[in-house]
């Protein structure tokens, strides 16, 4: 098969993460943009990325780009791109998508002229008149910016970030995905010691752990292009890859703490599912009464409050923060927050700055690691 083109949504501000761990997977004419890196490959490399990337959101085909500033020029772009290449006669293929700063700004107009654009297509293909969809999905995606269309397909189904460890999670709970960019910000290797002192449901620790065991994000989930006329001998190598990487007889460790009994449940389960459980030690313990060895890197994610009692009981947990995470013996602490005055609060300026998201919430990851 030809070489397909893709691309991989990301959050905000890990597109040079998403981009070289691309590279290391193979991928070919990696371009990253803003929230997303574009990149090419074949089949092996759709299996693979979806199994194994930690950053990206999903993947998705590009079939096309190009100018539109009227729904005619929509419709015959849209038209001329080769949605037989995976498209079948009982496929179905809805369309969803968006616009932003474009003439062509009614979604639901433009959703259904490229639903009629590619009905079209496939007519002219398979000569028939009536499509029943009752096959495999094939998502449409669009979308238009600044006038410029771009026709895709997505392949992973549900996000990436949905690994399969956490089907429940508690309050304000932190992306999959950005726990994982966290881990890999921080150094975290094959013999690191990790701590979590308000773990929540243990994303953290268990996205640690993953990444110093090699252990692949997607081994234990499906994806919608698993449906399509992909040879499933594709999807057993790369999942033999997958397993064949994992690293078992490091020293890697990580240590979580919550004041909430039912957090520390409830990351046992996590990690259990994650197949990490191991390697995680949790126990119910209040910040205030944090201790740290040496050589021990901290990952954090305290609360922030959306009214201004929590606001004010968050500012007295970052105080709390300041005076027990000690700063000596190769320890270093990486703390994400969106609170603009942490650093003021916390008590200390951070060595290091990194504006990250979570979700569409802006935040800084804060970096100390001078002692």
């Amino acid at each position: 098969m030809d070489k397909i083109q893709f691309t991989a949504p990301c959050l905000f501000g890990i597109e040079g993460l998403l981009g070289t761990e691309l590279k290391f997977m193979g991928a070919n004419d990696i371009k990253p943009d803003n929230g997303r890196v574009y990149f090419s490959g074949n089949e092996n490399t759709l299996a693979r990325v979806n199994i194994g990337s930690r950053y990206a959101e999903r993947i998705l085909i590009v079939l096309g780009k190009f100018k539109a500033i009227t729904f005619d020029q929509l419709f015959e772009g849209v038209k001329s791109l080769p949605w037989e290449r995976w498209i079948g006669k009982k496929d179905a293929f809805p369309v969803k998508g968006w616009s932003v700063n474009s003439k062509l700004f009614s979604v639901p107009d433009c959703q259904s002229i490229i639903k009629k654009a590619v009905v079209e297509r496939l007519k002219s293909k398979y000569h028939i008149s009536w499509f029943e969809e009752t096959g495999a999905l094939y998502q449409i995606q669009f979308s238009i910016l600044k006038d410029e269309a771009c026709l895709m397909i997505d392949t992973s189904g549900e996000g990436l970030h949905k690994r399969g460890y956490r089907p429940l999670a508690n309050q304000a709970p932190i992306k999959e995905t950005l726990a994982a960019a966290i881990a890999y910000i921080a150094h975290i290797r094959g013999n690191s010691t990790v701590i979590d002192p308000m773990c929540g449901s243990g994303t953290l620790l268990i996205e640690s752990a993953m990444h110093a065991l090699r252990i692949a994000p997607g081994l234990n989930r499906t994806f919608s292009c698993e449906k399509w006329n992909i040879p499933k001998e594709i999807w057993q190598m790369e999942r033999e890859r997958a397993l064949d990487r994992i690293i078992r007889d490091n020293s890697f460790k990580a240590f979580g703490y919550d004041i909430d009994p039912r957090s520390i449940e409830l990351v046992n389960q996590n990690a259990k599912r994650a197949g990490v459980s191991s390697r995680i030690t949790c126990q119910t313990r209040d910040i205030k009464d944090f201790s740290i060895g040496s050589d021990t890197i901290v990952l954090c994610n305290p609360p922030y409050g959306e009214r201004l009692l929590d606001i004010k009981q968050a500012e007295e947990i970052y105080k709390t923060m300041g005076k027990v995470f000690e700063r000596t013996n190769g320890n270093s602490y990486y703390i994400i927050s969106p609170h603009e005055d942490f650093e003021k609060i916390f008590g200390h300026v951070a060595d290091k700055r990194r504006k990250l998201y979570n979700g569409m919430i802006k935040c800084q990851l804060y970096m100390y690691f001078k002692n």
